[in-house]
């Protein structure tokens, strides 16, 4: 599912079953993180997959990369390997104006 920054982060924060999944470069990542997030990067290909699919079916992921297509994306592959609940932040962190914090 599509959702706006608001929406996003107000539903990843009332959530108790929520993961904040950042599926950008490394290098991306080194220009900061949402607080919380873990990350897998989408370019990785079969690795990508391979680390999604050892992630817990059971929880909420807010998934989220530069401008909002790779993790639209990675929502589709995501449903596609049983993931119930897979939500895309649109326009991605570039248009963010929640908090930044180092990556670690």
């Amino acid at each position: 599912m599509n959702l706006d920054q608001q929406q996003w982060w107000e539903e990843a924060q009332q959530d108790s079953n929520a993961v904040l999944l950042d599926v950008r470069t490394p290098e991306e990542w080194s220009q900061g993180i949402i607080p919380g997030a873990i990350t897998i990067d989408y370019y990785k290909g079969q690795g990508f997959i391979d680390e999604v699919s050892q992630l817990d079916k059971d929880k909420t992921y807010y998934v989220y990369c530069r401008s909002g297509v790779r993790s639209a994306n990675a929502c589709s592959i995501m449903n596609e390997l049983g993931f119930e609940k897979a939500n895309n932040l649109l326009a991605g962190i570039s248009q963010w104006t929640g908090p930044v914090v180092a990556a670690e």
